[in-house]
């Protein structure tokens, strides 16, 4: 695991520079091809077209699912986040697409429970990791099509029965539900296609349609949000609020009008199955319908339901009624400093119970320099945990977490930054389980990780490539 870890990591260096050196390499060819003298006149033309070649670039910067709106507002799905919100990405422009590769890449060592004060613990070296190509073009003066991939390699370097992770929850493995570990993501995680159509000054509509994709229900994915970047860990209340981003068949219906978004969706109720290699079945026999409103460019809100048949494999005649409603707030400090903040209330309803969760997240980007944190507060039954075995009257469980973490970016070689933290998790045990967890056990977590560098949206764009496309 160890060697596949660092064979990886190693790779993702090597395309990224090697990616730039050809680059710099163009760049250099075009001052060679240049006459060593030129006439006043040829200067200022050169210079205008550099700059038509920058302002073309940067108008192209706009949503993939609206010619009005920025780029910064996308979020997982067809979700929005704050118009503040930076942007870590690779970008490369042609004449009509412009690409983008987007992507994370954890080497850690995670031990839950580090004094070992109950039994449900784990230690295990992993990567969670996941990446994004992205892809738009215009469709004659009003129309917009985009396309949208994600690839995770956790199959591979984080295993098919997940990472352990304190009373997490959510899907199956080997016929048994997953508990005390956070899932993989499959291989193919989105697929997508959209269309958007302008049918007015500041009106949108646009369908997305996935296999697989994410439907509008919840907030962006808890690792597209930026105030959720630096945590390896996918929330304790992931399958309360965002865990539908990785749905085989689903197709989405928005109305956009200024900074409101209506939006609709059927997709697939159930989640991916242990095979995290193939395609799952498309049923389209779930819906959700979900607003959004970004207030102002600091702002992102947002409220949707869900109706969710068969969701875990486990309990398949268990159907679910999703309820979510989120703030997400992000505020520049400066060229390469912010500080995001999330806070997300997720519901279930099933069997019979209303289970609430509350989700608070926080990331101060100062410079080089990262601090964030994590309070959740999720309510969990003996069925969820599957502990009905020593529980038979199916209790509720009160479980509280608080994470707290650094990282500091070591490197920046070629747009792309190596980045070392650590982080530790306190979980407050519910008096009920305290002989199986311990009062409150700890989790510790130290990593490298590569992503792009933040992009810089004054000046020229770094990282681009004008492409006869």
């Amino acid at each position: 695991m160890k060697k596949h870890i660092l064979l990886i990591a190693m790779l993702m260096i090597t395309a990224a520079a090697t990616y730039a050196q050809q680059m710099d390499h163009m760049q250099h060819m075009q001052k060679d091809t240049t006459p060593k003298k030129l006439m006043k006149h040829d200067h200022m033309q050169m210079e205008g077209m550099q700059h038509d070649t920058n302002k073309h670039n940067m108008n192209m910067m706009t949503s993939q699912f609206s010619l009005d709106l920025p780029m910064n507002r996308d979020g997982s799905g067809t979700s929005w986040v704050p118009d503040e919100t930076p942007m870590y990405m690779y970008m490369i422009y042609g004449k009509k697409w412009m690409h983008m590769i987007h992507g994370s890449f954890f080497a850690r060592y995670n031990k839950q429970d580090l004094f070992n004060k109950g039994s449900r613990g784990g230690s295990q070296f992993d990567a969670p990791n996941w990446l994004m190509y992205m892809a738009q073009r215009k469709v004659g003066k009003n129309g917009l099509f985009s396309v949208n991939t994600m690839f995770s390699f956790d199959p591979f370097l984080v295993g098919a029965g997940g990472y352990p992770l304190l009373y997490q929850t959510g899907e199956s493995y080997k016929g048994h539900k997953l508990v005390d570990r956070q899932h993989p993501h499959d291989l193919f995680s989105e697929l997508s296609v959209a269309y958007t159509q302008r049918v007015a000054k500041n009106t949108d509509i646009s369908l997305s349609v996935g296999y697989p994709g994410e439907p509008a229900l919840g907030p962006p994915a808890f690792m597209h949000r930026i105030s959720a970047m630096n945590n390896p860990d996918a929330p304790l209340s992931h399958h309360y609020a965002d865990a539908t981003h990785i749905t085989f068949g689903t197709a989405t219906l928005g109305f956009r009008y200024k900074n409101v978004k209506l939006e609709g969706s059927a997709f697939t109720g159930r989640e991916p199955d242990e095979f995290r290699y193939n395609f799952d079945k498309p049923k389209f026999d779930s819906y959700s319908m979900r607003l959004s409103v970004n207030p102002s460019k600091e702002w992102a809100l947002q409220v949707s339901h869900g109706w969710l048949k068969s969701p875990e494999e486990a309990e398949p005649h268990d159907n679910v009624k999703r309820f979510t409603a989120s703030a997400i707030h992000t505020k520049t400090l400066g060229s390469d400093s912010y500080v995001a903040t999330t806070l997300v209330y997720g519901q279930n309803n099933h069997h019979g119970k209303t289970q609430p969760s509350i989700l608070l997240e926080n990331s101060f980007q100062l410079n080089k320099t990262a601090i964030y944190s994590r309070y959740e507060y999720v309510v969990k039954d003996a069925t969820e945990l599957d502990m009905v075995a020593l529980y038979p009257t199916d209790p509720n469980f009160k479980i509280n977490a608080l994470t707290l973490g650094v990282n500091r970016i070591l490197t920046t070689y070629k747009q792309t930054n190596l980045t070392i933290g650590t982080q530790a998790t306190l979980n407050a045990s519910p008096s009920a389980l305290k002989p199986l967890y311990g009062n409150a056990p700890v989790g510790f977590e130290v990593y490298l990780r590569i992503t792009p560098a933040m992009m810089k949206m004054g000046g020229k764009p770094k990282m681009n490539k004008i492409m006869d496309m």
